[in-house]
């Protein structure tokens, strides 16, 4: 459940969904270790876990998060986007 701001620096606490951001993350699972009916094969397949995270109005503005098999779900900082330049329009 999410309770709090995502940003280990923050505490916002989380209230509606309409401030801030929303994350749906898809992390590294456990393995599935049932029995198959009938024939088991003894090798486990690996299940989906999803996890929710939340940054605040101000964090989300900053940044995002990321997640890595090593270091799990982090806060970074968003990357610089590229400025698109408008079209130039021919002259005719």
């Amino acid at each position: 459940m999410v309770s709090k701001c995502a940003n280990p620096a923050c505490s916002a606490p989380f209230l509606y969904f309409h401030s801030g951001k929303l994350f749906r993350m898809e992390t590294d699972g456990r393995l599935d270790r049932r029995r198959n009916m009938g024939s088991d094969s003894g090798t486990g397949r690996c299940l989906r876990r999803i996890e929710f995270y939340w940054l605040c109005d101000d964090c989300a503005e900053k940044m995002t998060l990321a997640f890595d098999k090593t270091s799990g779900v982090s806060v970074r900082p968003h990357s610089p986007v590229p400025a698109v330049r408008p079209a130039v329009a021919a002259a005719a």
